[in-house]
């Protein structure tokens, strides 16, 4: 068994189980510059439906609180502004190493040039086109390196969209937020780049063609020139080439950005919980995946966001913020895949864990959890498996469990993928 456990930069190589990436960016292909049509008016329509969790530094094109000064971090939940053409991406082929019954190919499409997102406008980076059966399942999981021109705070959202051949948004959008911290930042992996990955597991609704989009948008209220930069070379969407046979998928239930229903997990002092088990005991029904019976073995994923809980945010119910801007949160998370027996029970169980420290400068992180190459125990009796993450607060902040927003956009997620020969 293979057990890693990523923080905000690690899986940057990571291609998922049972993918074979042997992506390199095809010779020529560097220079081209490829103009991405903005999003056709059905798609946009339903963009700005979707509130992402951006407690940024920044006005959103439409309603949304944002009053902090200068530099530090308010709170967005506003319709998003015109997705933005942007230029390069190049493509890089990679071979296809099998189909239903063994390891799926992937074909990474990587971003040309540097690509600026400005304030307030979601960008288009890179895509890609597939023609699926009903049905048929792809692995998207997107890169997206950004750096910025200013050592104020400005919000960074990464989301991977697919559309069918009317321009359609199908849900679910997969996403990913967090605050860039700066030019001057030295915290991330490389200074100053941020790097965020979001991933999704698209099932074909019907036979057709579907256009899969990396797209990124920033927020700021920071006053002058200023902006983001997906950066060439490192910003990248990968698809798998073959049907992801029986892979399954997990979301948090709905948790809207202010919560102001309610709806949210909270981890934390005060009337929050002191631990929560995601995908298990959010009053949603806890779901077993079976294996399938040709599969060697299984691997999993799981993207858990959190978002810090301060005096101010507009991103918490306001009974859960106990604390100033600051205080920062400390969490454990551990990654659940658990084979369960003939009774339901736990027959055979892994896991991975890690310590988490979320700044309330970044307001909300992601923590990336793999679990790869795992046998299928006869001895269990069943091929059905659990997943779950189980939060425990440590200290300093509360913090939500970002969820899905407006019914699209997940933030919190899991895939469960067979592995075959």
């Amino acid at each position: 068994m293979r057990t890693t456990t990523a923080g905000a930069e690690a899986g940057a190589g990571a291609a998922g189980a049972g993918r074979t990436v042997r992506g390199v960016l095809v010779a020529g292909l560097g220079l081209a510059l490829v103009a991405l049509t903005p999003l056709p008016a059905q798609a946009n329509a339903t963009t700005a439906a979707v509130a992402a969790p951006v407690g940024v530094t920044g006005t959103v094109a439409g309603p949304g609180s944002a009053t902090g000064a200068a530099g530090v971090p308010v709170d967005a939940t506003g319709a998003w502004a015109e997705p933005a053409g942007a230029t390069g991406a190049a493509e890089a082929q990679v071979s296809a190493t099998g189909a239903a019954a063994g390891p799926v190919g992937v074909t990474r499409t990587t971003l040309a040039a540097d690509t600026v997102i400005p304030r307030g406008v979601t960008v288009d980076l890179v895509r890609r086109t597939m023609t699926l059966a009903a049905g048929e399942k792809r692995h998207l999981r997107g890169r997206l390196e950004a750096t910025s021109t200013t050592t104020g705070i400005v919000g960074l959202t990464e989301r991977v969209r697919c559309l069918d051949a009317s321009g359609r948004t199908v849900p679910v959008v997969a996403a990913s937020a967090r605050n860039h911290e700066g030019s001057d930042t030295v915290t991330y992996a490389t200074p100053g780049h941020l790097p965020l990955f979001a991933d999704l597991l698209f099932t074909a609704p019907a036979d057709g063609t579907y256009t899969c989009v990396l797209q990124g948008t920033a927020y700021s209220s920071l006053t002058g020139s200023y902006h983001l930069t997906a950066v060439a070379g490192k910003t990248w969407l990968e698809a798998d080439d073959g049907d992801r046979v029986g892979a399954g998928w997990w979301q948090n239930p709905g948790c809207e950005s202010a919560d102001s229903g309610g709806a949210c997990t909270y981890v934390g002092t005060g009337p929050a919980r002191r631990d929560a088990w995601v995908f298990y005991d959010d009053g949603t029904p806890s779901r077993r995946w079976q294996a399938h019976p040709d599969a060697v073995g299984v691997s999993a994923q799981a993207n858990l966001e959190l978002t810090t809980c301060y005096h101010g945010t507009a991103s918490c119910a306001s009974a859960m913020q106990a604390h100033p801007r600051g205080t920062n949160a400390v969490v454990d998370a551990r990654f659940e895949f658990i084979q369960l027996g003939t009774t339901g029970h736990a027959c055979r169980t892994h896991s991975t864990t890690a310590r988490r420290t979320v700044t309330d400068d970044a307001h909300h992180a992601v923590g990336y959890s793999f679990l790869t190459g795992l046998p299928v125990d006869p001895a269990c009796g069943t091929r059905d498996f659990l997943m779950r993450i189980y939060v425990k607060h440590i200290s300093g902040q509360t913090v939500k469990v970002d969820g899905v927003q407006s019914g699209v956009t997940s933030l919190t997620n899991g895939i469960a993928f067979n592995d075959f020969a």
